[in-house]
């Protein structure tokens, strides 16, 4: 394949989320709210599980990494929207697209990895609690994080890669608020076909498999549930998992409303702004499902905070 000419094309257009100026900088209030609402949300939950010794186990190893992708995932593509508006300009750079594109991959591939593994922890500790210590040991919890970080990154730097040998004329514009690859490969002026076959074949292997095992984890889940003859027995067995099932639901719900609706068209407003569910608000409510259903949650955080509170008064 021959390498494309960037040298005509020096930068790409993010046209956000709205063709109008004026409409653009109302944005930047709930925006920053948002992103700082969720990174330091998520950011108290990594600190909570880190500081309290009893929520040191596998269900809460894998919530921290959820907690800390999520937050990487908005400060992707948040910060640059941010900027942009406060400067009154639409630009970022060939490479600083292709840096968003290979992130904004690289983490949301993650979350399809971590919420399944979460999944599947939930279904051993409750199909086969006797099994669950045994089964779900600290190296297997190491794997099910560093397998897919690495399996992912060398995924996402393919695509980029690959992205790096497109032809690119005139057409910079993009219809979306940050850069993503299904609207880069759009603008290409050569054969993308390539691409979109290896494109599609990872989201295949690397999304629809996944979901599958999130819903085939929670058949037998709900399944075992149902088995149990005490109300109370039943709702002590749910409530172990709602939250991550909450989270799996706004997740791949709204991932898929985009991806799957007609208006996620490259010249389509309504699926940029459709994008921010998953991109920005999924991200900014996870932390606040986790500690509002959760009283393991809820006691890690007061004690964070009773101890920064000890701490400043000492000081």
């Amino acid at each position: 394949m021959a390498r494309g000419n960037q040298s005509s094309l020096s930068e790409f257009l993010l046209l956000g989320l709205s063709a109008r100026e004026e409409q653009r900088q109302l944005l930047f209030v709930p925006f920053l709210c948002m992103y700082l609402l969720g990174v330091l949300g998520n950011l108290l939950i990594v600190l909570a599980i880190g500081s309290d010794r009893h929520l040191h186990t596998p269900m809460y190893f894998l919530l921290s990494n959820l907690s800390a992708v999520d937050a990487c995932i908005l400060s992707t593509t948040v910060p640059k929207m941010l900027c942009n508006i406060q400067t009154h300009s639409q630009s970022i750079s060939f490479s600083g697209c292709l840096a968003q594109m290979y992130f904004f991959m690289l983490f949301l591939i993650l979350d399809n990895f971590l919420l399944t593994g979460m999944a599947y922890d939930r279904f051993m500790a409750i199909c086969h609690p006797l099994h669950y210590t045994a089964i779900m040991n600290p190296r297997v919890c190491v794997l099910m994080v560093g397998v897919p970080w690495i399996t992912v990154s060398l995924i996402s730097l393919l695509h980029t890669l690959l992205v790096l040998h497109l032809s690119f004329c005139s057409n910079n514009e993009i219809f979306h608020f940050f850069c993503e690859i299904t609207y880069i490969l759009k603008l290409s002026c050569s054969d993308t076909l390539p691409n979109e076959i290896l494109l599609y074949l990872f989201v295949v292997v690397l999304a629809a498999v996944p979901l599958i095992g999130i819903l085939v984890s929670y058949s037998h889940i709900i399944s075992t549930i149902l088995k149990i003859p005490s109300a109370g027995g039943k709702w002590k067995a749910f409530s172990t998992c709602g939250s991550h099932l909450s989270v799996v639901f706004l997740f791949y719900g709204t991932g898929l409303g985009v991806y799957l609706s007609p208006g996620s068209s490259q010249r389509s407003w309504r699926g940029s702004t459709a994008s921010v569910m998953y991109t920005v608000v999924t991200p900014m409510l996870n932390p606040f499902i986790y500690s509002l259903r959760n009283k393991d949650m809820k006691g890690a955080l007061m004690k964070l905070f009773s101890r920064k509170t000890l701490t400043s008064q000492k000081s």
